[in-house]
């Protein structure tokens, strides 16, 4: 039981953020942020020391845990004496050990972040003398809470949170373990969110969650119905969904998106995989003959489409005639962008019993191939953009530096320092689009129509 305490205690206290991992970690930490503001916490300037620092973690890969433990240690290091909160998945599931870091006080697994703060002024009030090393962590079944969020990102897009947790237990996974079975808010409550970002001034959302496609577990509703409600909702100009698996990124819901008001030609598909073979060791819900009439679908009905595909290499069970199919499959599609990850072994996982290992080398060199694969595609999609008209939403920049922003279909622009204006921030602007810019990260806007 959490007994409500007066806030009173943390009133003109100065905080540190740190966050790992997805964008719904970012979300989640800027909500967290704001409510710290509403109570007198102040988020600290360049050079100043915080009284408070929270750290929100990741737990996908081994690489992660160790950047959760190096940032741990390097917050403690730059605010001695702070009062130190970790949060997020690598909390849930190593509570305890994370607990144990020196400088730490307070550690809040999936289900407890929801009542952060509540949990917050009840330890720092009672903090006294030294560190608290105080842990609270439910087990996966009990992660009920769901913790909403629409927060302003450091740019100008909104994250709206839709959905947590996870129910597919993919073999390679450990996140229905981090963040628990799926759940979810109602489309009203969801609506709501998305008016009050347009109230401050919001023209793009992005929907996040773990597997934002099943929505509707909690509520009985469908991700199709919240959608078109979002449609609807007036003062947003764009939005845009995170990652869909592919068995739920049905046909209704892309011949929508096709003649929607607001929701944008850009999806991003998770394949981890093209081979049959792998995608039934990894026990996804799907093959690659049902992914490839996705992508065929989404290009049929919006040929300018951009489309990203998550695709992991070196799973345990990838022999290299799977790889191949993997490579060949996605050499053959028509999407834009590959989010490639090498396969890391997370513990209690039942990837584990998979005899064949891939080693590092070899992980390191087909990653690179899917990498140069994936450049090749994002130039030629951009390419293809080259002295065409589109809409860009503008992002504000340092003085004196370039600015950048976004199509419709998420080609990235810059416009030279020369031609940028402090009111272009936040603002839909129709341009002309030029070549590509010195790193080719960018097509150069060639004039403000």
């Amino acid at each position: 039981m959490i007994v409500m305490i007066d806030s009173s205690a943390l009133r003109g206290k100065k905080a540190a953020y740190c966050t790992l991992g997805c964008k719904l970690n970012f979300a989640e930490t800027a909500t967290f942020a704001k409510k710290l503001e509403e109570m007198g916490v102040h988020a600290i300037k360049k050079g100043e020391r915080a009284d408070l620092c929270l750290i929100n973690t990741c737990s996908v890969t081994e690489v992660a845990d160790h950047k959760c433990r190096q940032a741990i240690h390097r917050m403690v290091r730059q605010h001695p004496g702070a009062f130190v909160v970790v949060t997020g998945c690598y909390a849930q599931l190593s509570s305890k050990e994370v607990s144990q870091i020196e400088g730490v006080d307070l550690v809040l697994g999936s289900n407890e972040k929801a009542r952060l703060t509540q949990y917050l002024v009840e330890a720092f009030s009672q903090r006294g003398e030294g560190h608290l090393h105080r842990y609270h962590s439910v087990k996966t079944k009990d992660i009920k809470d769901f913790q909403p969020s629409c927060s302003r990102g450091n740019r100008t897009r909104y994250f709206l949170k839709v959905q947590d947790g996870c129910n597919y237990y993919c073999t390679y996974c450990t996140i229905p373990y981090a963040r628990g079975n799926s759940r979810n808010p109602s489309i009203a409550a969801l609506v709501e969110q998305a008016r009050e970002a347009a109230r401050e001034g919001g023209q793009e959302i992005v929907l996040t969650g773990v597997n934002i496609g099943d929505f509707g577990r909690t509520t009985g509703e469908r991700f199709i119905d919240l959608v078109k409600a979002l449609d609807g909702v007036e003062g947003i100009s764009r939005f845009r969904i995170s990652s869909l698996e592919p068995d739920l990124c049905d046909d209704e819901l892309i011949d929508f998106c096709a003649t929607s008001r607001a929701f944008m030609p850009h999806f991003h598909i998770p394949l981890q995989s093209g081979s049959n073979e792998v995608l039934r060791l990894m026990h996804r819900r799907y093959d690659t003959a049902l992914f490839a009439d996705k992508v065929h679908h989404i290009k049929e009905r919006m040929p300018w489409a951009f489309i990203g595909v998550d695709v992991m290499v070196g799973c345990r069970g990838e022999l290299p005639e799977y790889f191949d199919d993997t490579y060949h499959f996605l050499e053959s599609l028509p999407v834009t962008q590959l989010h490639v990850f090498p396969y890391s072994e997370r513990p209690g996982t039942a990837a584990l019993r998979i005899p064949y290992v891939v080693d590092e080398a070899e992980k390191k060199r087909r990653s690179k191939l899917l990498l140069e694969l994936s450049d090749q595609k994002t130039e030629a999609f951009y390419a293809a953009h080259r002295g065409r008209e589109a809409e860009v939403l503008f992002e504000k920049a340092p003085a004196g530096k370039a600015m950048h922003g976004f199509t419709r279909n998420y080609v990235r622009v810059e416009l030279s320092p020369g031609e940028a204006r402090a009111e272009y921030d936040n603002q839909l602007k129709r341009v002309k689009l030029g070549d590509f810019n010195a790193d080719h990260t960018a097509l150069w806007v060639e004039a403000i129509l």
